[in-house]
């Protein structure tokens, strides 16, 4: 099976790359999202280490279980013939209504076919309120995820700057 596009990747094919990821997460499909890995694929998602469809098909299950409402946005940070690396952000409440966003970092290795065999992933949870959520507000984009994840933003009369947590 083939899953364009093709290592070794440009500028566009890996910013195309992410957007194939971050579409397929955001459908909070596991089977779906699985079909991007080889059958051997080698993931270390925070303390977690799987290996195999299957195995990641359960993990985001699971994941998809207790992160409900899960938004995803993600960013083509280096790239390097086989490898794609992303920065990522993504808000999502557990079942007792808690909010979160959370920020990291994903080293992603390809195959020849196109399919990831290797998926390094650090990630950082900070609760956040309800009303701090940046998921429909044009002021609160979720690409505004990223950029508070790295730099401080400047407001303007249409958006004011976000305050910082204490």
């Amino acid at each position: 099976m083939s899953r364009p596009p093709l290592p070794p990747f440009t500028a566009a094919t890996a910013e195309q790359k992410a957007r194939q990821a971050e579409d397929a997460w955001n459908s909070r499909d596991p089977a779906r999202v699985a079909l991007a890995y080889t059958t051997d694929s080698r993931w270390r998602n925070r303390a977690e280490f799987l290996q195999g469809r299957e195995a990641i098909q359960e993990f985001l299950t699971r994941k998809w279980n207790r992160e409900l409402d899960y938004r995803l946005i993600k960013e083509v940070w280096a790239f390097r013939e086989n490898r794609i690396s992303v920065r990522f952000a993504y808000e999502w409440h557990d079942d007792g209504g808690y909010w979160f966003r959370s920020y990291g970092n994903e080293n992603w290795e390809f195959d020849e076919d196109g399919l990831m065999r290797l998926r390094i992933a650090s990630i950082n949870d900070v609760p956040i309120k309800e009303s701090d959520q940046r998921r429909s507000d044009p002021c609160r984009s979720p690409k505004s995820m990223l950029s508070k994840a790295v730099t401080t933003t400047t407001g303007s009369p249409k958006c004011p700057a976000p305050s910082r947590p204490p």
